[in-house]
């Protein structure tokens, strides 16, 4: 009696599974090898333990935390006043010898517009450090979960290649005893090379990814490091309140409201320069034979306001106030535009990787097994089986890219509101 060639195969490839499975069960009921010597994990940190290291080390950082001291020597700078000056004459005119006093005296109230410029400087330096500090938590965000996106992938293929080779290894026991053809063999050797050139790749770009983080640390590139923190962290807040996050914490605006004080404070200064100084000279004459032997002098000194007036640099710095007024308005509309687009593209890929975590990846898993079982049960061909752990593969890296996109939708959602997510 003839057989048909489709069930001969199909009970063949059952065979080769089974063969498998009882082969995977001897090898486990095995005595265990040797314990290796234990191989240094990575250390697993979170994002906050991250974050903070980073803003600690962040060289960018450090050199804006000098512009403190700068600010302060500005202020102490500007509260100096001006120093008197002393002049020695000696003359073969009458009288032979002089000396004078002058100090100039200020009006306007300069010294005061001084100090109070030199302030607001500084706190536009703070603005400045908080506008880098809300940059680098970004970068930070951004590396720590491409490491986190780059460790399941590392993981999920090197799985996928787990299976793949033995499944080679037992369509090779089976073809080599005769009872597989040599297409089953080439198969589960062509997916093998394929999930091996897959796990290279993932395992390359996750050591770009750790270098990548190691150098916003601070660290030598090739340190271990690892990312605790799952894609799914964090909440999306609603586009009100994330609105109202940004009026009130952006760096963006903060450096834009300081820089208006700090302009406002040229202003006034501008004002108070418009006054004329007057300088005081009081001397001491001595030597003016038959008049006196000693005497005395005293003077004001005024500028006259001839060709300028000093009105030109008031409306200089009137016309940058009323510019960076516009600038900063225009600033806050863009910022909204963008906050509310950022929010609504990061509640969307919040809800993409929901359906990835709570309903596609456990029915692939539910998938999985039963191709496994109908393998195991000669129900299906090595063909098949493959086919569905491919398959089952593809939709968990694409859950993984799923958790990347949002967590870059919130990297975006934090840079267009310019302050730390809640």
């Amino acid at each position: 009696m003839t057989i048909p060639q489709r069930t001969t195969r199909r009970t063949t490839l059952a065979a080769l599974l089974g063969t498998f499975f009882v082969s995977t069960a001897c090898l486990n009921a095995q005595p265990p090898p040797a314990p290796a010597a234990p191989v240094p994990q990575a250390p697993a940190l979170t994002l906050d333990e991250v974050m903070a290291e980073a803003l600690s080390a962040s060289p960018a950082l450090a050199a804006a935390r000098l512009g403190r001291t700068e600010a302060a020597a500005r202020q102490e700078i500007a509260r100096l006043r001006p120093n008197p000056e002393l002049a020695l004459e000696e003359s073969k005119d009458l009288p032979h010898d002089a000396a004078t006093l002058s100090l100039p005296i200020e009006r306007g109230g300069k010294r005061q517009r001084r100090i109070a410029l030199a302030a607001a400087q500084a706190q536009s330096g703070e603005a400045e450090l908080a506008r880098l500090t809300a940059e680098t938590r970004n970068q930070v965000r951004r590396a720590y979960f491409a490491l986190a996106a780059a460790q399941s992938r590392t993981a999920e293929t090197a799985e996928l290649e787990r299976l793949a080779e033995s499944a080679r290894d037992a369509a090779r026991a089976r073809f080599e005893a005769g009872d597989v053809p040599r297409l089953d063999v080439l198969q589960a050797e062509l997916s093998a090379v394929q999930a091996a050139s897959e796990a290279d790749r993932a395992r390359g770009l996750l050591l770009g990814a750790r270098g990548g983080l190691n150098a916003l640390l601070g660290r030598p590139l090739d340190s271990p490091l690892a990312a605790s923190t799952g894609l799914d962290a964090g909440t999306v807040p609603s586009a009100d309140a994330a609105l109202r996050l940004a009026l009130a914490g952006s760096a963006e605006l903060a450096v834009l409201d300081r820089g208006i004080a700090e302009q406002q404070a040229e202003v006034e200064l501008a004002r108070a320069e418009a006054v004329r100084d007057v300088t005081a000279g009081a001397g001491v004459l001595h030597d003016a034979p038959p008049d006196f032997v000693w005497g005395w002098s005293a003077a004001l000194t005024f500028t006259l306001p001839v060709f300028s007036r000093g009105r030109e640099q008031v409306r200089l710095e009137e016309a940058t106030l009323a510019r960076l007024k516009a600038e900063r308005d225009a600033a806050a509309a863009r910022v909204r535009g963008e906050v509310a687009t950022a929010a609504a593209a990061a509640e969307t890929q919040r809800q993409a990787l929901l359906r990835f975590r709570d309903e596609i990846l456990p029915r692939a898993a539910e998938v999985e097994r039963l191709a496994e079982d109908a393998y195991r049960s000669g129900q299906t061909d090595l063909a098949a089986l493959l086919q569905s752990l491919q398959a089952v593969h593809d939709l968990r890296l694409q859950a993984v890219q799923a958790g990347i996109e949002y967590q870059d939708a919130l990297a975006d959602l934090e840079r267009a509101i310019g302050a730390p997510l809640p």
